[in-house]
């Protein structure tokens, strides 16, 4: 089972900010990436719809024979992974905001959490927050409409500046020093976010988080690829645009009739 891949699904182009740390840490992982663009997304939708569409991503990926998924979706790892844990026998990967970090380092006792409404209003987010935010202010934001323009490509522009300004601004008045990204599409328009917060704002994401506990998964059950050489599959069931335009090499994306 070494040499199979490892699959990777999120609502979109997000994930690619995990496929771009897992390359890093793992170069010779043969990697599977589905690019469910057609549910995108994932953030509005109910426990059940989510659910329904990681069960349906999984097994499109294990009928691709994967050896282990990461969920590279915050969304979808908050709401289903513990579902999906229960329903398959193999290992997965969820991509959960980085709180605890923040907590832990925190100065001004002020931390920031710009996500989806589907994690921030999950059961795992809550417990993560009560876990380790006694005595910390939490400003959480709804980064509604974000996804939707990454997911059409903008990352930069008046439009994204307008949206952003909107949910971070108020954040900076509580004078927080961490800002959590929340959704694996926000990297993306990272250095937009950088032009409005203050330098003394540091921002966490978590896709080195995903790739060294994707290698130690991998090593204790003896599924480390060996072979000095790696193989990239995209799959996607919407427009391939952004995709293509994201990915640093130029990849043949697979238009597949997925739903």
């Amino acid at each position: 089972m070494q040499n199979q891949p490892i699959g990777i699904f999120d609502s979109g182009v997000g994930g690619i900010t995990i496929l771009n740390s897992i390359k890093k840490l793992l170069p010779n992982e043969n990697v599977i990436y589905l690019s469910d663009n057609f549910n995108s997304p994932y953030g509005k939708k109910s426990k059940e719809q989510i659910n329904n569409i990681c069960k349906k991503n999984t097994e499109w990926l294990l009928s691709k024979n994967c050896k282990l998924i990461i969920v590279a979706c915050n969304t979808a790892t908050t709401n289903s992974i513990s579902y999906l844990r229960n329903l398959y026998d193999i290992n997965f990967i969820g991509v959960e905001p980085a709180i605890k970090p923040a907590a832990l380092n925190t100065k001004t006792g002020s931390i920031g959490v710009l996500a989806t409404k589907g994690t921030l209003s999950s059961q795992l987010f809550n417990t993560t927050s009560n876990q380790y935010c006694d005595n910390i202010n939490i400003i959480e934001k709804n980064g509604d409409g974000l996804v939707e323009l990454i997911e059409n490509g903008i990352t930069n522009g008046n439009e994204l500046q307008k949206l952003l300004n909107k949910y971070i601004k108020p954040m900076i008045k509580y004078n927080i020093d961490h800002l959590v990204l929340g959704c694996t599409h926000y990297p993306l328009i990272k250095e937009s976010i950088k032009k409005i917060l203050p330098g003394s704002v540091k921002i966490l994401e978590s896709g080195e988080a995903v790739a060294k506990q994707t290698k130690k998964i991998l090593k204790e059950n003896n599924l480390l690829n060996e072979l000095k050489r790696s193989k990239f599959e995209f799959y996607c069931n919407s427009s391939t645009k952004t995709l293509e335009k994201l990915l640093e090499y130029k990849y043949t994306i697979n238009y597949i009739d997925y739903e």
